[in-house]
């Protein structure tokens, strides 16, 4: 690849191409935002705040446009991308009201004399975006960092250089000041020279295990903190229900959101077995009645995959995962290009390399459990910890079960309830730190004691 690239995922038609920063363009943006960070001081966090709180007006007026570029970047469904523009939007607009409380001094009880904790910005820091949430995934990264007074050096997926521009666009237009956040083209190598200059304080990426680990390996070498938020293979564990249509409901909504591309997208359902055949048929016919639609069009409501690549990808996968012994109740349909239809997998054995894997597109995978203890231990057996999904009637069960998952999230009876106060992040190989909510501002700032005698 010699630089980024639209590919229209639907049509296949590349729309534009935009060439990788040359070695003058990486220095410039360098420059740029160390000098903002020399004049950070000049800006209060207040004023830094209502400064996310334009950048969040922005997003809202120019929903609609925001939306359509990511329709043809990466083949969201019209209707989500809207909801990702108004989502990103509401993330500044929240730190924008809350961001001055959070980061106000911290007193230390008991102390000898007056001490407290200042939260202090740390200096300039890289973020490294994906293509599956191009606007919301920048909005919880760059909100608080820029309300905190750290600088932003932004490098966004390889496919999306039309929503980078319009995102730097609109920090611009909403006056944020100079410095505060640059976009750059940047190549992988070019990357890894960046977390290497001492410019760079910090690195936060959002990506695939491989991405992670290779960021994390350089940054380590710098002594530079790195905030990963990885891949994910959520469980949705269902242990007792009053309402099952209900259940595969949001089991359906959960799975097939953002055309099954989300990292904490519930992927491997786990059902007792006095339910597994009422809930396995009716998922399965759910997951029937849907096919792959045009993007562009309201009512859609699975995409095709984000590039021709990521389908090839997991059409593999699904067949190694049935050459393996695993049964398919639906599919796997011919591939179409970067169209590819619902799967429903089922008999995933332990040996089974899918029983460990993380499906990013619109395939379920079913596992019948005899009950909480069989349940938690399945739900374990995978080295991502992302985020999980209990559905329970008995809320003494659905606590204990949440004690001893070993996921960065668990939401009890509930799906797609992400919310900008509530903390977002994983832990085992789903990576390290988090972002959103009161913690996510904390992850980059300098903890500073202030101890006057």
């Amino acid at each position: 690849m010699s630089g980024f690239a639209v590919v229209d995922p639907y049509t296949l038609e590349r729309v534009e191409e935009v060439p990788f920063a040359s070695a003058e363009e990486i220095e410039s943006a360098l420059a740029t935002v160390w000098a903002g960070w020399q004049r950070v001081g000049e800006t209060s966090v207040v004023g830094r705040a209502a400064a996310i709180g334009r950048v969040a007006d922005l997003h809202e007026e120019r929903k609609d446009a925001l939306a359509d570029i990511i329709v043809r970047e990466m083949g969201k469904p019209r209707a989500q991308a809207v909801g990702e523009v108004e989502f990103a939007a509401a993330i500044y607009r929240w730190y924008a009201e809350h961001g001055a409380a959070l980061l106000a001094d911290q007193p230390i009880e008991g102390a000898a004399s007056t001490a407290y904790i200042r939260k202090s910005p740390t200096g300039p820091l890289l973020g490294i975006m994906p293509w599956n949430f191009p606007y919301y995934q920048v909005a919880r990264f760059a909100g608080p960092n820029i309300i905190v007074g750290n600088p932003i050096l932004l490098k966004h997926a390889p496919q999306c250089p039309e929503s980078a521009a319009a995102i730097e666009q609109i920090f611009r237009d909403a006056g944020v000041p100079a410095g505060a956040y640059t976009n750059v083209f940047a190549s992988n190598e070019q990357i890894a020279q960046i977390i290497a200059d001492k410019r760079i304080r910090g690195v936060s990426l959002t990506g695939s295990e491989r991405a992670g680990t290779a960021v994390a390996e350089i940054a380590g070498r710098h002594l530079k903190k790195v905030v990963l938020e990885l891949g994910g293979s959520d469980p949705f564990i269902v242990l007792s229900t009053d309402d099952l249509d209900a259940v595969v409901e949001a089991a359906f909504a959960a799975r097939l959101d953002n055309n099954g591309q989300s990292c904490n997208a519930a992927k491997r359902f786990l059902v007792v077995d006095g339910l597994y055949d009422a809930f396995a048929e009716k998922l399965t016919a759910r997951m029937a009645e849907i096919a792959v639609g045009d993007p562009k069009d309201e009512g859609t409501v699975l995409g095709p995959l984000s590039s021709e690549l990521a389908a090839i990808r997991i059409d593999e996968q699904v067949r190694r995962a049935l050459a393996a012994g695993a049964t398919a109740r639906l599919g796997p349909a011919p591939r179409d290009g970067a169209r590819f239809s619902p799967v429903v997998l089922e008999g995933i054995a332990p040996e089974n390399p899918a029983y460990r894997e993380e499906f990013f597109g619109p395939v379920a995978s079913l596992y019948r459990v005899s009950g909480e203890e069989e349940a938690i231990e399945v739900a374990n057996a995978t080295d991502f910890g992302l985020g999980s999904y209990v559905w329970t009637t008995d809320p003494e069960q659905a606590l204990r079960v949440a004690d001893r998952l070993e996921t960065g999230m668990v939401y009890i009876n509930a799906v797609l309830a992400d919310s900008p106060e509530l903390p977002f992040g994983g832990t085992k190989r789903s990576g390290t730190g988090r972002e959103m909510g009161a913690v996510g501002i904390e992850e980059f700032i300098n903890k500073k004691l202030i101890y006057i005698a």
